[in-house]
């Protein structure tokens, strides 16, 4: 393979990395979008049964936290699908992976150690989505 050919190889981001990223995204997108609609519309009461530790902040955080998490599941997906500033979908996914950190903290000074995992996981997967979308296989914008 001559040099000319090795360089394209180098610039041209993995299919199989698009693609994977692509899964995460939808994924993630998903899980964020079922959990802030439910945070967003059910009554507290509901939601205590499954989140403990919705009881004990106030309804309005509960709320915010919904609407924030519904937001960051739209700016995975329609900033890369649109290809309308794709860099979005990056920040999305940070701002996904910080409410994460705070959620296993949260979860942590309530004892609720069994959650972390999830908000582990999660958090993994923002942080691949951004790392992905911003430094290996971004999202060409519109010309």
């Amino acid at each position: 393979m001559n040099t000319t050919a090795q360089a394209a190889n180098i610039a041209q981001p993995s299919k199989a990395l698009h693609i994977t990223l692509w899964i995460a995204q939808a994924l993630l997108a998903v899980a964020f979008l079922g959990s802030g609609f439910m945070k967003l519309t059910s009554p507290i009461a509901d939601m205590a049964v499954q989140m403990p530790y919705t009881q004990d902040l106030p309804e309005i955080a509960v709320r915010i936290i919904g609407s924030l998490e519904i937001l960051g599941a739209i700016g995975l997906l329609l900033p890369s699908l649109l290809r309308i500033k794709p860099f979005l979908t990056s920040l999305a996914a940070l701002g996904l992976l910080a409410t994460m950190i705070g959620a296993a903290g949260l979860h942590a000074s309530r004892g609720e150690m069994g959650n972390i995992p999830v908000n582990l996981v999660l958090g993994a997967i923002a942080a691949f989505i951004a790392w992905g979308r911003s430094k290996k296989s971004p999202i060409t914008p519109r010309g």
